[in-house]
């Protein structure tokens, strides 16, 4: 019996392609050739090994960092609104002006046992730790500086008082006196004054308007109680 015929009008089913058809007939390593150089341009390497440390000799390297505090030390002895303690950041000049500074504190005693430690971590401690309950506090007002640029410019802000120290020092070689008492009184707080308006210089654009009196309070009893320690150092 003969096949029905289809019926007129009726449209074909067509079977359905596969959507990646034809893909399977390509072969990517024949005919799609892999060119190309994976290289550093000439002027981009000799720029990245000029601004790399690693080849330099580590004199060279103690050089760079003692001049970049030397700098920073000019900043703090002519304060003026900058951002060079706070854009180049370091740690390295307040250590050594708190080391400094605690080594000039610290008093020889005459009895064998005491060897004048505490005096030296009682000092180290009150540097560190003030700088630290400032910074604290200066995030909680909502100033836009980070934990260690406050660190920095703090310590580095010391720089005046150690010069203070290292006179007081000097005018206590004379003997005791209240001629000696009024200059090293004089000396302290134009140091302390000094101190003061160099780090608020760095540190008054980072607080809010309304609250800069809330931030450079504390920064003021910070540097009191170290030229309090100064001034009333006996050895």
């Amino acid at each position: 019996m003969a096949e029905a015929e289809e019926a007129p009008g009726e449209p074909e089913t067509a079977t359905p392609r596969p959507l990646f058809a034809g893909l399977s007939d390509i072969s990517i390593s024949q005919d799609i050739p892999i060119e190309g150089e994976i290289t550093i341009p000439v002027r981009a390497r000799a720029r990245e090994l000029d601004n790399s440390t690693l080849n330099e000799s580590v004199r060279h390297t103690i050089m760079r960092d003692l001049k970049a505090v030397g700098k920073k030390f000019m900043h703090v002895l002519y304060p003026r609104k900058s951002n060079a303690l706070l854009r180049d950041w370091d740690l390295w000049g307040p250590l050594i002006l708190c080391v400094t500074l605690a080594l000039m504190l610290q008093k020889s005693s005459v009895d064998g046992e005491k060897d004048g430690g505490p005096q030296f971590a009682e000092v180290f401690v009150v540097v560190w730790f003030g700088a630290v309950t400032i910074t604290l506090n200066s995030k909680l007002l909502g100033g836009n500086i980070s934990f260690f640029q406050s660190l920095c410019v703090l310590g580095y802000c010391i720089l005046p008082l150690t010069v203070a120290m290292l006179v007081c020092r000097l005018v206590l070689l004379a003997g005791q006196g209240p001629i000696n008492f009024m200059i090293r009184l004089f000396v302290v707080v134009v140091m302390f004054a000094w101190s003061v308006a160099a780090s608020t210089a760095f540190l008054a654009d980072s607080q809010p308007p309304n609250r800069k009196a809330l931030a450079v309070y504390p920064v003021f009893l910070f540097y009191f109680v170290i030229s309090w320690m100064i001034l009333t150092f006996t050895p």
